[in-house]
């Protein structure tokens, strides 16, 4: 799959960081535990040799995907899109009009998504049905606690 990533300027160098340390910095680490492990004896029963090896192998798995999704982004920023309707980047207020509640979400990209910090993924059906729409529209949507109904509330950048 070659999809972009869309990522803010501030997710994609967090995500950089993270490369370059541990590409850097683990790297060298691990090998020094692997080391380590190796001094204790016969590698076919040493423990902890495995797990030093097992460690390295999920470090690079998450290398491997920190490259993957940084050579398919895109930076994006809120300006690159129209003011009055709900695209990524959008600063969304609902009413969840069968509870009363009021909740501001900030769309963002799959890859930065966080549910506790607000930061709601443009994939999720919440964030689906939310798209292109216009403050004061209505949007219904099916969600595991059943069907829930939106009044877009304020739409900002």
């Amino acid at each position: 799959m070659n999809d972009v990533i869309y990522l803010t300027k501030e997710k994609r160098n967090e995500l950089e960081k993270e490369l370059n340390h541990l590409k850097s910095v683990g790297r060298i680490e691990m090998a020094k535990q692997i080391a380590e492990a190796r001094a204790h004896g016969d590698l076919s029963e040493n423990a902890d040799y495995d797990a030093a090896k097992d460690a390295q192998a999920l470090m690079e798995l998450k290398i491997s995907k920190l490259s993957a999704t940084l050579s398919k982004s895109q930076v994006i920023t809120a300006g690159e899109f129209p003011d009055g309707k709900v695209f990524i980047l959008s600063n969304v207020k609902l009413k969840n009009l069968v509870s009363g509640d009021e909740v501001d979400y900030l769309l963002v990209s799959d890859a930065e998504a966080d549910f506790l910090e607000n930061k709601l993924s443009v994939i999720s059906p919440i964030g689906k049905a939310l798209m292109g729409k216009s403050k004061g529209d209505l949007v219904e949507v099916n969600l595991p606690i059943g069907v829930q109904r939106f009044e877009i509330l304020d739409i900002s950048k």
